[in-house]
């Protein structure tokens, strides 16, 4: 079992009405509450335009869910595992727009999310959730079944792998293209409600990005 640092437990988050998003593997938006449980969540797959679409479907999920910036409690962002490019547009959205509202940040690993899914829907036991890393990798966790309250334990990863590379292949496997933001948020609200600690606010890439800075001018030759 992978135990996050209790420090990460944010001492100004109250609980209650949560937007939740993630941006790890497509994007995902929903509103969340502690009692009402998903009551509004629009996902695409498509992992191409999280820049252009996320900004509308924030709007969208809260006006679904007729709810104002003023009555959320806090701003749950997926941490990852996901590519760079994707991965940071979730979590600058969410970190914009916690400001911007005078929320709290609450941070969570997003494969904790799809493993919640999974067992919520029935499985029980061992679990392996993978997701694309793109440049042909495969971001993967592994998770050992569920604690009394029905939260997932992680039992290794995040991890970065080839496919063929891949470890735990005795382990049932689930490749998610997308991680649900619904799922997200109630993972928060279920930690936050039994003093269990929220993710590091670290993003999980788990390798350089694809663009990095310039070492400075390229010499001219005539």
């Amino acid at each position: 079992m992978v135990v996050e640092k209790p420090w990460c437990l944010r001492a100004d988050y109250a609980g209650g009405m949560l937007l939740a998003i993630d941006t790890s593997a497509g994007t995902s938006v929903a509103v969340v509450d502690l009692e009402g449980g998903v009551l509004s969540e629009l996902t695409t797959v498509d992992t191409m335009r999280h820049a252009e679409v996320i900004g509308g479907m924030v709007r969208d999920a809260l006006a679904q869910a007729s709810v104002t910036p003023a009555r959320l409690s806090g701003v749950v962002a997926g941490m990852g595992p996901g590519p760079f490019t994707g991965l940071r547009v979730g979590i600058a959205a969410a970190k914009a727009f916690a400001l911007g509202a005078g929320k709290p940040l609450v941070p969570i690993v997003s494969h904790d999310a799809v493993a919640l899914e999974r067992y919520s829907a029935g499985h029980t036991g061992p679990l392996l959730v993978v997701t694309d890393a793109r440049r042909r990798e495969l971001y993967w966790s592994a998770y050992g079944g569920v604690d009394v309250l029905g939260i997932p334990l992680r039992s290794g990863g995040p991890g970065l792998a080839k496919p063929a590379e891949v470890p735990h292949a005795d382990l049932p496997r689930y490749d998610a293209a997308s991680v649900s933001a619904g799922q997200l948020g109630l993972l928060a609200e279920w930690l936050y409600a039994h003093r269990r600690p929220f993710a590091e606010d670290r993003p999980l890439y788990l390798r350089s990005p694809d663009v990095t800075p310039s070492t400075g001018p390229k010499r001219v030759t005539a």
